[in-house]
């Protein structure tokens, strides 16, 4: 049963000001005080400004209602202990981490929701808050209400942006001022002046500065965080249409008011900052009360990088972006947060290095890739300039698209087993789920290169969309054209409104193949990045995990799992997922997977699908097989053609025990496409299925 929400009075008294992480629910907050705290009922007492008796009803009504039972109730538990470590780790003033799952709503929606509650906690009489803009920052406008606090001023944090997107600073800030029945303030200027000439001189125009004089009077802030994806704000709203920011701002890894900042929390400068009319990071930071609301994985390391700069101190975000938040810090849950996390007595245990058949972990992808050119010498061979790439000894030919793909090893036998005669030409591995430096794409390039051009493909990770990007533009100073289709086919790691945020996982083994077999079959470059295009917009995949991946350093877990516990939305490089779930039977998980992603394809009676039961490691054939049924008796029975059927470790995460299920919406045209004929080291089509 859900414990009822009281209000904030108590039966003899007033509640003192609640920490944003336990919502509005004061049996949680005395129940983890009581539980995890390890307080007494007298002190609970004194903090939450009640009675011991009230205390004492509080910590009853919890256990009656379900809250706390012998162990603690680990959904909600889980999200406060997070939020207490990210306000520990961080030094923040308050934290609240929401589900990253939540039923129809999206999770920029439910974002908006829990940044107006938190708005709506610390709004105060006289406060002048600034805003940014953004699709979160929108949502948190949608939702809020609350009216009655006198004398409140809302200011835009930058000048205004183009039109084209319907999340504006203008709109952002004056929905939010009529939700809180306040004044809005605008900054009556461009976001971005053509020179630093023009900012001094509108500067001092009497409204303008008028305006700014109040953006500096702000004791809060509202801010969105940004990644630096091509689909994410800052591109979006033209803040870097007079910049490239792969050449301008090399080290950005996030954007916040218009501003950018590095992995390790440092401003980055370039030439936008002197023609930015706003705040800058540097007031951002006298700001007393600095408000983030952003979630989902994409942006993991925009706000790792903001939190590392101290440029917000209150955050609100959801679990599996905070738990990767953490992780990617180097933190580690400490075994009581392990167990509550877990959702049954016991079933969080602290593991033991793996055993692994190694020689030296530095060693590792070298010693691979030597053993599969070793292998597959008839297929496959060294790239000249590289010890890091392979290609195709029958595939590149003159008058031939060449397709080039690659990524970080720790997929095996992605990228290395999708080249060969109608598949890719030539594949570049970087490091155990790293990037491949541009050196060896380059020299990938220069080898498959027959005059035709060349397609890169590659997942949507910051480190492959830059090096690609820089490698590409390295060839083209040597006359060599090529295009680039970046895969994101991931439906866990973004909604849908931004799936060019998302990652690109195990569905890069279907678009390799189309791209390849478009390019075999003599279409040209500009045919060929268009059917590549269309294969990879029409690919969904979904994955779980049983067991986390470990990593060859240091043989130990990317992230803590009980034994009765699978992560929903896994990424591929040891990522935990989107959302914990109790262990279920195979049908039960194969139709969980099923249904996220027939929910987004929504495909018609009479469709064809190509179907994809990827081990990620670590899982045996049989497990594969009995999902495999499953499948198929759930697309049968809503009249989907199952067109073919890929079982087997195609695109791993080392040893993970898990699964990720992919299907490609076939057209006529990319069926035949897909069954053209086709052999490589872990992919050989000979006929149709």
């Amino acid at each position: 049963m859900t414990p009822r929400r009281e209000t904030a009075k108590a039966q003899d008294g007033v509640l003192t000001e609640m920490p944003m992480r336990f919502g509005e629910d004061p049996l949680l907050w005395a129940a983890w005080l009581y539980y995890e705290d390890g307080m007494t009922q007298g002190d609970i007492a004194k903090k939450m400004g009640l009675s011991r008796a009230s205390v004492n009803a509080y910590l009853a009504d919890a256990r009656t209602r379900g809250l706390v039972n012998i162990e603690i109730e680990p959904d909600r538990f889980r999200a406060v202990s997070i939020a207490v470590a990210l306000k520990e780790r961080f030094d923040l003033q308050d934290c609240l981490v929401i589900p990253s799952e939540g039923g129809e709503r999206s999770l920029t929606e439910r974002l908006g929701a829990a940044g107006a509650q938190a708005l709506r906690r610390v709004m105060r009489p006289g406060d002048t808050l600034a805003v940014t803009w953004g699709r979160t920052v929108l949502a948190v406008a949608d939702a809020l209400s609350h009216p009655g606090l006198d004398d409140l001023r809302v200011v835009q944090a930058t000048g205004s942006t183009t039109a084209r997107i319907p999340w504006t600073p203008e709109t952002c800030a004056s929905r939010i001022a009529q939700a809180l029945h306040a004044s809005w303030v605008p900054i009556s200027a461009p976001a971005i002046v053509s020179d630093p000439a023009l900012r001094r001189d509108l500067l001092n125009q009497p409204l303008l500065a008028e305006q700014v004089a109040v953006l500096a009077e702000a004791n809060r802030i509202l801010m969105g965080v940004s990644s630096m994806r091509p689909e994410s704000t800052i591109h979006t709203s033209g803040f870097l249409d007079s910049a490239d920011h792969h050449r301008d701002y090399p080290d950005a890894v996030a954007s916040i008011v218009g501003r950018f900042v590095s992995a390790r929390g440092a401003a980055v400068t370039g030439p936008v900052n002197d023609r930015t009319i706003g705040i800058d990071l540097e007031a951002l930071r006298r700001i007393p009360q600095r408000i983030a609301v952003a979630g989902g994985i994409d942006k993991i390391a925009a706000i790792l990088a903001v939190l590392r700069g101290r440029f917000a101190n209150v955050l609100v975000t959801d679990a599996a972006t905070a738990r990767g938040i953490l992780k990617a810090d180097g933190w580690q849950e400490s075994p009581r947060r392990a167990a509550l996390a877990s959702a049954s007595p016991g079933s969080a245990q602290i593991r033991s290095h793996a055993k692994k058949l190694f020689n030296a972990p530095q060693d590792a992808v070298d010693e691979s890739l030597a053993g599969a050119l070793a292998a597959h010498g008839a297929i496959i061979g060294p790239v000249p300039e590289t010890s890091r790439a392979v290609m195709a000894l029958d595939g590149p030919r003159e008058g031939k698209v060449g397709i080039v793909i690659g990524g970080g090893s720790g997929h095996e036998p992605g990228f290395w087993g999708y080249v060969g005669k109608g598949c890719a030409d030539a594949a570049v591995i970087g490091n155990i789920f790293a990037a491949p430096p541009p050196g060896p794409i380059l020299a990938a390039s220069r080898a498959v290169n027959r005059g035709a051009g060349l397609l890169y493909i590659y997942g949507n990770f910051s480190g492959d969309v830059m090096n690609f990007d820089m490698a590409a533009e390295m060839a083209g100073t040597e006359g060599i054209e090529v295009r680039s289709v970046v895969t994101t086919d991931d439906i866990a790691s973004s909604p849908p409104d931004a799936r060019g945020s998302r990652r690109g996982v195990a569905g890069n083994v279907f678009v390799f193949k189309i791209a390849g077999a478009a390019a075999d079959m003599g279409a040209s470059l500009s045919e060929c990045e268009a059917i590549t295009r269309r294969a990879a917009a029409r690919i969904y995949t979904m994955g779980l995990a049983l067991e986390p991946a470990r990593l060859p350093d240091t043989r130990q877990p990317s992230f803590e799992l009980g034994s009765e516990d699978m992560e929903l939305g896994v990424g591929v490089h040891g990522e935990p997922g989107m959302v914990r779930h109790k262990l279920v039977p195979a049908d039960d998980a194969a139709d969980m997977l099923l249904d996220r992603i027939l929910q987004e394809m929504n495909p018609a009676r009479g469709d064809k699908v190509a179907v994809l039961v990827n081990s990620l490691g670590g899982t045996p054939a049989m497990e594969l097989y009995i999902l495999t049924r499953r499948i198929g008796q759930r697309l049968r029975a809503k009249g989907v053609i199952l067109h073919r059927t890929l079982v087997g470790p195609y695109y791993t995460s080392l040893d993970m025990e898990g699964v990720s299920l992919t299907l490609l919406h076939l057209d006529d045209e990319l069926v035949t496409y897909l069954d053209h004929p086709c052999q490589s080291a872990a992919l050989t089509i000979t006929a149709r299925p």
